[in-house]
């Protein structure tokens, strides 16, 4: 039998019933009662509960300041824009992320430099990030990836070496830490986001949290218009009812309907923290002894928070391509996703100049590498269900199957 005859013939009775997502949303009456609460008040924007949550978050994460915006993206770019990234600025970044991490790049104007990654842990590596320093470096955004804390050691002593920023893109990263501090205090600027499938969510929504004050009072300038009404900051303070136009701003404030549910959500953080770990943990042990995929390596002196829970296959130990294997495991109603194409390789960026090859690991990686659906409102039979699809799905194109099938035909 020919091999893609062999690999039509997958199917049968799925594992699960029912489609599982890799990711989503827990929530809960305290969470719909925040919200209503807030829609009955006087403010649903620009009001209280805006404070109250950014408070919240950075006495959480060990940080002076937090500023929320209307999602993880307005954040990064209010955080280039404070540190004054401009026009051929270069900012070095990973490119095993989401586009956001390096679009923030762009729109101020600067270009992303792409440092590859550690083929372990999948982060960005110190060793090709001091490779790229150049006179025109002017900041370097890392990417807590699935969770995990970048090597922040390394990068803040190269950071302080150079004169350069740095803008911890935390995004997966919410309640992780790294030699026992909380991400969000580590670097220059943190940015979390609140996406439904993070952490805790606000709908959509993200945050700045820091320990600088003048990053702080930009911040707070940038998301709303470059507009103050604050009299101590006012230049030409008139009449009671002034305001001035101070800087370029934009548009970015979350409104107090979103921070209410973020504000209820974060109470819930340490359970959803602890699910997280324990899936993962589930995982991990289900497949240690699986040759055909890789799971997840992590460091001793890091607590990842686990937004994401990644496989990579062993290809050459398969009867099958990854596109084969997932399309398999969706069959099986589970619903795997890829994180991520890197970023150079999207049209856009080609069209800027970048070119393949650029970050051999990332790119290696990036052909390997799937998601599992891991989130808080998973029970223990969806975990169950995911290990039997996956086991099933592997099992069925090992090589070793085949080989333990000729060996037994052959006597």
């Amino acid at each position: 039998m020919e091999k893609n005859e062999e690999l039509a013939l997958y199917g049968g009775k799925p594992i699960r019933k029912s489609y599982l997502p890799y990711g989503g949303q827990l929530i809960d009456d305290e969470d719909i009662k925040a919200v209503t609460d807030v829609l009955k008040s006087d403010f649903i924007t620009t009001g209280p509960t805006i404070y109250r949550f950014e408070k919240a978050i950075a006495e959480f994460v060990g940080a002076t300041y937090a500023v929320a915006f209307s999602s993880g993206t307005a954040a990064l770019h209010a955080a280039c824009f404070v540190v004054g990234i401009k026009e051929n600025d270069e900012v070095i970044t990973t490119p095993l992320t989401f586009a956001a991490s390096s679009n923030c790049i762009l729109y101020v104007g600067g270009k992303p430099v792409f440092a590859d990654i550690n083929p372990k842990t999948y982060n960005i590596s110190p060793e090709s990030i001091k490779s790229l320093i150049t006179k025109k470096t002017k900041a370097i955004i890392t990417v807590d990836y699935t969770g995990q804390p970048a090597e922040y050691d390394e990068i803040n002593s190269l950071a302080k070496k150079h004169g350069l920023i740095v803008i911890d893109d935390a995004a997966h990263a919410l309640g992780a830490s790294y030699k026992d501090r909380y991400i969000g205090s580590i670097g220059d600027m943190t940015m979390f986001s609140f996406h439904p499938v993070k952490h805790i969510t606000t709908g959509e929504g993200g945050i700045i949290t820091t320990n600088n004050e003048d990053y702080y009072e930009k911040l707070l300038l940038f998301r709303s218009h470059g507009i103050t009404r604050d009299s101590l900051k006012l230049k030409n303070n008139q009449e009671p009812w002034y305001y001035e136009m101070q800087d370029l701003g934009f548009n970015y404030r979350m409104t107090d309907i979103q921070a209410a549910l973020g504000w209820s959500q974060l109470k819930k953080l340490s359970t959803f923290l602890e699910k997280r770990r324990e899936y993962a943990k589930k995982y991990s042990e289900a497949f240690a002894d699986m040759d055909e995929i890789i799971t997840p390596f992590q460091q001793h002196h890091c607590n990842s928070s686990w937004h994401l829970y990644i496989v990579r296959l062993t290809l050459e130990k398969l009867n099958a391509n990854r596109a084969e294997i997932i399309k398999a495991l969706q069959m099986e109603n589970i619903g795997v996703n890829v994180h991520y194409i890197p970023i150079y390789l999207h049209p856009f960026y080609q069209e800027l100049g970048y070119k393949k090859g650029l970050c051999p690991n990332a790119e290696k990686v990036y052909q390997d590498i799937i998601t599992l659906p891991l989130f808080p409102n998973m029970s223990d039979k969806d975990i169950d269900s995911v290990i039997a699809g996956v086991k099933k799905v592997i099992s069925y194109y090992s090589k070793n199957r085949y080989k333990n099938s000729e060996e037994l035909k052959n006597g």
